[in-house]
């Protein structure tokens, strides 16, 4: 029984909803890095130190990834039961919420728990998104747009730093920026209310003889290769984003905040531009190399970029900007390549589960790495160059850990 297909004007509005939900998703990740330092500023008042603020930072980070591990499970679990556009809506109207009432947060304890919640919906949109759309869009059209939705989340990072730029975060001025990133609630009672479900979700619920149980599934002899294959294959990328590659934001803030207060947000500006390029080109290459080859070649490319980003320039230096734009290109060819790579694991009934699964599993990981990552910058004396180029070391793993991954090139999403 094949599924029916969704008319031309469904799809696109499928693709346009979880686009938008991932661009503001990419507002919620790049909240943080740009705002950290205000915010431990202004609530720790005398009490602030450089150091602190550096661990406050591995600590904000922590929270969001390990909520986000947590919400990609339970929340891409919820959308192989009970749909995808309903774990979809719950997803961006948890992370909206949560994130506005950090406007409100009076103790640094307050916006960690904050950053804690949001990341369940950070975490659980992702799968569902992705699922969506994958299932929604013919096979031939799945490079381009798995590229496009990743590519959204950069834009979303892109897009925030230019309103930063506009309109500095500082000690003074930091709680708009958290009432904005409240704003996508509407988008998510829109998805709720008005958005088609995909058509093979719906015709592999029809078909189950039994309630279907995905996590448990994941873990049965015939996908257990898969989950262990796709949680470190996701898992290197993003440990290395976390730990290392966004030490560049808080290093501008330290080295140029004072005499130039829009510096981090144009690092992170030209950060999110080379991202959103790269999460966009990363599906096209993995479909034109194949998944193995390009994803050791992106491996490749990310360790030599952010050893040139953290050791052979810095902050206010001609060539900084430039590399950072480099560096945030290659490094984040990995999600375009996992949005393609990912689904292409798992059968419909089980897709978003499993993409949940291995997407966020890593952030658990990476939970740990980013307080690993604030442990050795206190321990090594604030030193951000030192701290990057030490945690991106994880990135080489993916070049070796690739060649054990099954290959899918060619393979189309089963009904």
């Amino acid at each position: 029984m094949s599924a029916p297909s969704l008319s031309p004007r469904a799809r696109y509005a499928v693709l346009l909803a979880a686009f938008l939900a991932l661009v503001f998703d990419g507002v919620e990740l790049g909240l943080m890095p740009v705002a950290s330092l205000s915010v431990s500023k202004s609530l720790l008042g005398a009490a602030f130190t450089p150091t602190l603020g550096g661990e406050w930072f591995a600590r904000f980070t922590a929270a969001l990834m390990l909520g986000a591990a947590i919400g990609g499970i339970v929340l891409g679990s919820l959308g192989d039961r009970f749909g995808r556009t309903r774990a979809m809506g719950v997803s961006i109207l948890i992370y909206s919420i949560f994130a506005a009432l950090g406007a409100y947060a009076r103790t640094q304890e307050q916006m960690l728990v904050l950053r804690f919640l949001v990341g369940l919906g950070v975490g659980g949109l992702w799968p569902n998104g992705i699922a969506l759309v994958s299932e929604c869009w013919p096979g031939a059209s799945r490079p381009l747009v798995s590229g496009a939705m990743m590519a959204g989340l950069n834009a979303g990072i892109l897009m925030l730093s230019q309103l930063a730029r506009a309109w500095p975060i500082t000690p003074e001025s930091w709680r708009w920026v958290f009432q904005f990133a409240g704003v996508p609630a509407l988008l998510g009672i829109v998805v709720l209310v008005a958005l088609p479900e995909s058509p093979k979700w719906l015709a592999s619920r029809g078909l189950a003889k039994h309630p279907v149980a995905p996590l448990r599934e994941l873990f049965q002899p015939a996908l257990l290769g898969f989950t262990i294959t796709g949680i470190l294959l996701a898992a290197i990328p993003m440990i290395g984003a976390w730990s290392a590659s966004k030490w560049m934001i808080p290093w501008s803030d330290k080295v140029a905040g004072a005499t130039n207060v829009g510096y981090k947000a144009a690092t992170q500006g030209w950060w999110a531009l080379g991202a959103t390029l790269g999460s966009f080109a990363g599906a096209q290459l993995a479909s034109w190399l194949g998944r193995r080859l390009s994803y050791c070649l992106i491996s490749i490319a990310t360790v030599v970029m952010t050893f040139a980003m953290f050791q052979l320039t810095a902050p206010l230096t001609a060539s900084f900007h430039p590399i950072v734009f480099a560096q945030g290109f290659v490094a984040t060819l990995f999600f375009g390549w996992l949005a393609l790579y990912l689904p292409e694991l798992y059968p419909t009934r089980v897709r978003a589960t499993g993409s949940g699964l291995a997407y966020n599993s890593g952030r658990f990981a990476t939970a740990a790495g980013a307080l690993l990552a604030g442990f050795l910058f206190t321990a090594l004396g604030g030193d951000y160059p030192r701290v990057g180029t030490l945690c991106a070391s994880i990135y080489a793993l993916g070049i070796v850990v690739i060649w054990w991954a099954p290959d899918t090139t060619g393979k189309s999403l089963d009904a």
